[in-house]
């Protein structure tokens, strides 16, 4: 699938009100819970300056500099999350603390060793080309810095139900098994301190889904909202067949801290 497709997709949904109805303000397993987590292995203080990759609509980011006292630049690929989230600094009183732009994560828009860490949040799994994207985090890291990244993990046998575009879109299509994520890490100049499994996080989000599809397909039916080109019926079966990928452990969640020499 060509690259720029495939991310100007999920920029396209992730900048969508269904996403954030589906989701909810974290687009990501563990919410805010996780992120927590993150920050705690990254040791965020309040002399770290942080980079959010992929930061939607500045939830991570808002709750990094809140709990941490860090400042934080979020980067996404849609430029209605950058809106979005930039409006919403003022309303939080983060303006000076938290700031975000437009950016992709193949090509950072910083110079080398600007920041102390960098978070990605279900994200990573997304990019056509991981590697690269690696190298740029080691590039705009000071040295020392660490990376903290969670994201989805997937067997390498194909899992039934679970391809194409839609896949992608949900951050499963070119997802990998946590070692992969370790090497590809360990290729772009990072040693991987620690892994975390969090797949019990990713079976709530999924039946949470399940959840909030429902109630949107009666809603939509009693024509109390309009949600054109919305497919309840595939939502529903893609939302099952990756509940039962993630019992058999086909499909999983991981955290990984790493650190760049």
């Amino acid at each position: 699938m060509e690259e720029q497709s495939v991310k100007q997709c999920c920029a396209t949904f992730y900048g969508s009100d269904f996403a954030r109805m589906l989701l909810g303000d974290s687009f990501h397993p563990g919410g805010t819970r996780l992120t927590t987590r993150l920050g705690e292995l990254l040791a965020l203080s309040p002399q770290s300056h942080v980079l959010d990759v992929a930061s939607g609509r500045g939830a991570s980011a808002f709750h990094l500099a809140e709990s941490f006292g860090c400042k934080v630049i979020g980067v996404d690929l849609s430029e209605e999350n950058v809106r979005l989230a930039t409006a919403d600094t003022s309303q939080r009183g983060m303006i000076g603390k938290v700031t975000f732009q437009l950016g992709d994560a193949e090509r950072l828009p910083f110079g080398s060793e600007t920041f102390d860490a960098i978070l990605c949040e279900c994200a990573f799994c997304t990019f056509p080309s991981k590697p690269v994207a690696a190298r740029e985090f080691c590039r705009v890291l000071k040295p020392g810095g660490q990376l903290g990244l969670s994201d989805l993990t997937r067997s390498e046998a194909v899992i039934p139900g679970l391809e194409g575009l839609l896949s992608w879109i949900a951050c499963i299509g070119d997802a990998l098994p946590a070692e992969r994520y370790a090497a590809t890490l360990q290729e772009g100049g990072f040693h991987v301190s620690h892994t975390e499994d969090h797949s019990d996080a990713l079976v709530e989000m999924v039946r949470q889904i399940q959840a909030k599809l429902l109630g949107a397909e009666i809603v939509a039916g009693l024509k109390k909202i309009d949600l054109p080109g919305v497919d309840f019926a595939t939502g529903r079966q893609f939302a099952q067949a990756a509940l039962q990928a993630t019992s058999n452990g086909s499909l999983g969640y991981v955290a990984i801290a790493a650190r760049k020499p």
